[in-house]
């Protein structure tokens, strides 16, 4: 009878990409794959792309840690996703079950401590989000990419592995993406990504400051969901809602990145060694994990940062041309780093089996 293992995590992209780079491993192992994630989330358009993987769609409600109407609502939602993913475990008896966060997950940890499986959390940020905090308890190992993060989870249960990168990152062509830009390879590439979520504000930032941005730079744009604006279209800018098989190639193609500041975004900007301007998510737009990921970066020399309360058109120009004249420092700091990796997809490939229960 063949392993099995359950994978969830969504809400953002950042809670899938770890999964993604972990799936076609196991697949190739010759495990059966199933995926518990939301009926309509980002994770399902995602994981759409594996057709090896089982997708199971269930109720999830959001953990706020302020007032809303919603808040009432959504503890019946979740209880309704833990009976689901409960129903689903116990029936189709995975061997492991691996959590990369987000509120959907919160009901599958549950619903597999309910069943008695063993379950692996992954923790990308540098302190634990909510929904991780709410599962760790019910969890059998916390895989942490920061080693700060060890401090501030059980000391039997974390492990300290980096960063996973996915593979197929690192088969981009920068030919490829130029002409899939129809750019030219005279000017340095900008790729600006401003996530799957909270992409507005760097949005707006980008598009008011083209005039000045166009005459040193080719730019990419992906916009985010329903956020390409048709009415611009000049020459060396490229906008696109959302890229998947593209995107190696358009990363090979940068010299350049803007971005939020998710870990799992940074991290793999890192390992590609592309010198990154990051815009982390407000305080008052979130947590505060990605301000704490950016300074984190910054100390070490990798990357700039541009607070989003300080984010003006000005500010943001200068903030790019900065990034451009310091790029040999920032790289010469990339390829000290990269040494010193381990391979972190690998470590957690091999604490899956370990974990996954022995039939």
């Amino acid at each position: 009878m063949k392993r099995r293992i359950v994978f969830t995590g969504g809400g953002s992209a950042g809670h899938v990409t770890v999964n993604l780079a972990l799936i076609p491993h196991f697949i190739k192992l010759g495990w059966e794959v199933a995926y518990i994630g939301s009926a309509t989330g980002i994770e399902r358009e995602l994981v759409a792309n594996h057709p090896h993987v089982r997708y199971i769609g269930i109720s999830s409600g959001k953990l706020r840690r302020y007032f809303d109407w919603r808040n009432v609502s959504d503890p019946l939602r979740v209880l309704k996703g833990i009976w689901q993913a409960s129903r689903f475990l116990g029936k189709w008896k995975p061997d492991v079950i691996f959590s990369k966060g987000g509120f959907v997950s919160v009901p599958v940890v549950f619903g597999g401590w309910l069943n008695r499986l063993p379950v692996v959390i992954h923790e990308s940020d540098l302190t634990p989000g909510l929904a991780n905090k709410l599962a760790v308890p019910f969890s059998s190992k916390v895989c942490v990419t920061f080693p700060d993060t060890l401090s501030k989870v059980p000391k039997n249960k974390g492990i300290h592995v980096g960063a996973v990168v996915r593979e197929e990152l690192k088969q981009g062509r920068k030919e490829a993406g130029l002409a899939y830009c129809s750019f030219t390879a005279k000017k340095p590439v900008l790729l600006v990504m401003g996530g799957s979520l909270g992409a507005r504000r760097i949005n707006e930032a980008v598009r008011h400051s083209l005039t000045a941005l166009l005459e040193q730079f080719s730019i990419v744009h992906i916009c985010g969901k329903n956020q390409v604006d048709e009415t611009i279209r000049i020459a060396g800018y490229k906008q696109f809602e959302y890229v998947q098989k593209e995107l190696p190639d358009l990363l090979a193609m940068a010299d350049f990145v803007v971005s939020r500041a998710g870990s799992n975004a940074i991290y793999e900007f890192l390992a590609l060694q592309k010198p990154m301007l990051l815009i982390p998510l407000s305080r008052e737009a979130s947590r505060g994990d990605q301000i704490l990921n950016a300074q984190s970066f910054e100390r070490q020399g990798l990357c700039h940062v541009l607070l989003e309360e300080e984010l003006t058109d000005d500010r943001f120009i200068q903030a790019v041309n900065d990034l451009q004249k310091n790029r040999e420092s920032i790289l010469q700091r990339m390829r000290e780093e990269n040494e010193k990796k381990t391979d972190a997809l690998m470590q957690v490939l091999a604490i899956l089996q370990e974990t996954a229960r022995v039939n």
